[in-house]
């Protein structure tokens, strides 16, 4: 049996226990059927609600990965690179990296206030720790064999060796940090989302908490693992493959 039909199979069976405990054992007043979860699926497309609030989640997401990406990754080089960096500054990301970035949801709303910058800055905040981390171990990791190999072909010590050497070599790390900061900015854009205004998928879920529409809620919570799924397999792990191949490292994928 194919992967695709094993995981199909276990969804079409799971969506029949869930439909069948729903009936038999009354508990609608807690949690909605599959039927009530598509309709509220259905409607949300139809008005527009959902839509809306994906794209606007998406774009706020996408800006915040990116700025999380670059400036991980730039911390990850100079920790790797620089053991006094790595000794201080390296070592108060660590510490960071333990406090949920919904932690720092007030101090963003008092420096900018219940808007697009405070869910973008929470945003960041929850995928860069992990995306620095990743690359230091991922740089710490490269044989110094590969390095003066490619110093004595002519490569040379800065941004050639940096992007020809240094970025293939940590990949299998990077990529595993790509895709964990990912997941935490998902979480950190839901929860910034929850509290400060606008269009979004957080504020839609708190609007379902508030009317008490379970249905509506678990439909936001099942669109978000579907944009976290899909993505990690049709781009992280596309990626991943390809690079690999092309720089002869598919050994070394985890």
């Amino acid at each position: 049996m194919s992967t695709a039909l094993r995981r199909t199979t276990f969804l079409v069976l799971l969506l029949i226990a869930w439909e069948a405990g729903y009936r038999i054992f009354g508990w609608g007043w807690k949690f909605p059927s599959v039927s009530q979860t598509l309709q509220a699926f259905y409607d949300g497309i139809v008005h527009g609600e959902l839509l809306q609030a994906t794209g606007a989640s998406m774009l706020r997401l996408l800006i915040s990965f990116a700025l999380s990406l670059v400036i991980g990754m730039t911390l990850g080089f100079l920790f790797a690179r620089y053991r006094f960096l790595d000794d201080t500054l390296g070592f108060l990301v660590v510490s960071l990296q333990t406090i949920p970035s919904i932690a720092w949801l007030p101090f963003a709303i008092i420096w900018f206030g219940l808007n697009e910058t405070s869910v973008i800055f929470i945003t960041t905040l929850g995928a860069t720790w992990t995306m620095a981390l990743a690359s230091r171990t991922g740089i710490k990791n490269i044989p110094p064999i590969y390095l003066r190999a490619a110093q004595t072909m002519g490569t040379g010590n800065g941004f050639n060796l940096f992007i020809q050497v240094m970025i293939p070599a940590a990949f299998p790390h990077l990529i595993n940090g790509v895709r964990t900061a990912w997941a935490f900015a998902w979480r950190a854009l839901v929860a910034g989302e929850l509290i400060a205004k606008g269009a979004g998928l957080g504020q839609l879920l708190q609007d379902g908490r508030n009317l008490g529409d379970t249905s509506l809620m678990l439909c936001i919570v099942i669109i978000i693992a579907v944009l976290g799924t899909v993505s990690d397999h049709f781009c992280f792990k596309k990626l991943e493959d390809k690079v690999l191949e092309r720089y002869g490292l598919a050994g070394s994928k985890s």
